[in-house]
């Protein structure tokens, strides 16, 4: 349950990115995480 979570966080996460071609400061702001999470998920 919680690896299904932690996938859909991942692909969530990536495609703001890449959809929206922001930053990871901004991907971070907009989903109420820090940038050093972001750089954990995506990697």
């Amino acid at each position: 349950m919680l690896k299904g979570y932690i996938e859909d966080r991942v692909i969530e996460l990536a495609n703001y990115i890449i959809e929206k071609k922001t930053t990871v400061r901004a991907a971070a702001k907009k989903f109420g995480i820090s940038k050093s999470t972001v750089h954990t998920v995506v990697n």
